[in-house]
């Protein structure tokens, strides 16, 4: 693993954050292909996985997962970095564009306004929403009627708290990249039919993880032989 500098991933980051880009620039209404992306660990290899779906009946299209070598550690809020390679390299591997991609992360909710969501949404320049499961920064307001709570960091909304199933602990949903939070939240409550957890990414996360298994046996296997 090559020297990793936090000053300077952190310079990056605040760099990248300024090119967020916060309108849909997309026709929201027009929506054909939905992407999900995860990321797993195996020792200091990273599975990186992306599902696409069709957006009207969440049905999986296509998939691609990739392996590949972690290059930077694990770091609170810079974790983006360690994910960015394998999950660029297997949406490149896909054959159907998606017009746009939810990924297992904060985007603006961050508290360098740049979490991988928006990170991975900037460097591929495409429209990315960050999909998180616990709150990384900021507060939660009251949600309203419709199972909705604005995430306030430092006198800012970064992002909106979505309860997308009744009974289940929110999902904290942000704007990645080149999409509006009203568009982000609209799309995870879309995607996220009876489930917690949007569809796109619970359909990644099974990739990566089922990858994930097959890597973990197959290093059992050479250290028993």
């Amino acid at each position: 693993m090559k020297r990793f500098s936090v000053q300077k991933a952190r310079r990056i980051q605040r760099e990248l954050a300024k090119k967020i880009v916060f309108d849909d620039r997309f026709q929201a209404e027009n929506i054909r292909f939905v992407a999900g992306v995860d990321v797993a660990y195996v020792g200091d290899v990273a599975i990186g996985a992306a599902a696409v779906l069709e957006y009207d009946s969440l049905e999986t299209v296509e998939y691609a997962v990739v392996r590949c070598r972690t290059m930077f550690p694990y770091v609170p809020t810079l974790l983006s970095f360690r994910e960015i390679s394998p999950a660029v390299s297997c949406l490149k591997r896909l054959k159907i564009e998606p017009d746009v991609v939810l990924v297992d992360g904060h985007g603006y909710a961050h508290p360098f306004r740049c979490g991988f969501a928006s990170h991975l949404g900037v460097v591929i320049g495409k429209p990315t929403v960050g999909v998180a499961k616990k709150l990384l920064c900021g507060s939660v307001g009251e949600f309203n009627d419709e199972g909705c709570a604005l995430i306030v960091h430092k006198g800012e909304v970064v992002g909106m708290a979505v309860i997308t199933k009744p009974g289940t602990k929110p999902v904290y949903v942000s704007v990645g990249n080149m999409v509006s939070l009203d568009t982000a939240v609209k799309i995870v409550k879309h995607c996220a039919q009876n489930t917690r957890v949007p569809q796109p990414i619970r359909e990644a996360h099974l990739k990566a993880n089922r990858e994930k298994q097959k890597l973990k046996e197959s290093v059992e296997g050479k250290e028993v032989g």
